[in-house]
């Protein structure tokens, strides 16, 4: 493992790159405001997922950096992978990259839109950093070193009591996959969330959705939100997310139904995230409410020679 000298300097350094980044879809921003071309394809024939000239620009120049400057750290990124090429989780140090987490954002020009950068090392993530450039907000945390908002605010902001779901304020998303055996099991649960409790729902104050999973992991390190659940996004979406709810005291769990306190496998499609407390049992406590009512949902991963699907 590396030192916190080492970690901090990968973490200084992963924030430049955020910056340099943000910069880059700040622009395109404006130029797509003042363009009448959509510079958007749908991905794997699926309308509800979506890539833009910009993600791909953003990746390489990411890339690009990293390699020129770590050339011996192994490199996963969203764009890279849709195109293909094949990678291996190892111990070695590895970057994960989502350029735009948010890409549907980002068509329709809604600002929650981020540059998501995670770095694991020996599997385990241990610096991450989300920037989300139209809103100028800056996430940061290294395994050990604490969670920052715009590098000077200490997270969470807020520390209120964890007592019951029903007083919880719950992020979740749709999804890209619309198929009947996925999308009605996640409206069912919505329903039950929210539902009052004579008609066995857990009556949580509501839900919210940012149409970003870093984005709503860092709400949950920020203390703004209570819960957060989701199943069907990718490792780049949460890599660097998850170092910061935990710096930030937050847990980061299965988001499977089988109640598994153990750190959550990034690569397993399926997070739980529950906001820092005073103490753990109250977040083990929301956690196995939220599992009562998690429905089974199946999201595999193909394997391919020498790696794994995107």
């Amino acid at each position: 493992m590396s030192s916190q000298a080492e970690l901090k300097q990968y973490l200084e350094f992963a924030i430049s790159l955020a910056k340099d980044a943000g910069q880059m879809i700040r622009d395109a921003t404006q130029k797509r405001l003042s363009s009448t071309s959509s510079q958007f394809v749908v991905k794997y024939d699926n309308p509800t997922d979506l890539v833009t000239e910009t993600d791909q620009a953003v990746e390489k120049f990411i890339k690009e950096r990293l390699s020129s400057t770590f050339p011996e750290h192994k490199f996963i990124g969203e764009e890279t992978m849709a195109e293909g090429v094949q990678s291996e989780f190892t111990d070695a140090p590895t970057w994960i990259v989502d350029p735009i987490d948010g890409t549907t954002n980002f068509v329709h020009s809604h600002p929650y839109v981020a540059v998501s950068i995670g770095l694991t090392i020996g599997k385990e993530p241990v610096v991450g950093v989300v920037y989300c450039p139209l809103m100028d907000e800056l996430y940061s945390a290294a395994k050990g070193l604490g969670a920052y908002l715009n590098e000077t605010i200490s997270l969470p902001m807020v520390r209120s009591p964890l007592e019951d779901l029903s007083q919880c304020l719950v992020a979740t998303e749709a999804g890209s996959d619309r198929t009947p055996e996925v999308f009605d099991k996640k409206i069912d649960f919505i329903r039950t969330l929210l539902g009052q409790k004579q008609c066995h729902g857990k009556q949580a104050h509501s839900i919210r959705c940012t149409g970003s999973a870093a984005i709503n992991m860092c709400t949950i390190a920020k203390g703004v939100v209570d819960v957060y659940w989701e199943v069907g996004c990718w490792e780049w979406d949460v890599a660097a997310a998850v170092v910061i709810v935990r710096e930030a005291g937050g847990i980061v769990v299965s988001g499977d139904n089988k109640r598994d306190l153990s750190p959550v496998n990034i690569f397993g499609r399926k997070y739980l995230a529950i906001r820092a407390a005073q103490d753990q049992q109250s977040q083990i406590k929301i956690a196995e409410q939220m599992w009562e009512i998690i429905p089974e949902i199946n999201a595999p991963r193909k394997p391919v020679p020498g790696g794994f699907e995107p």
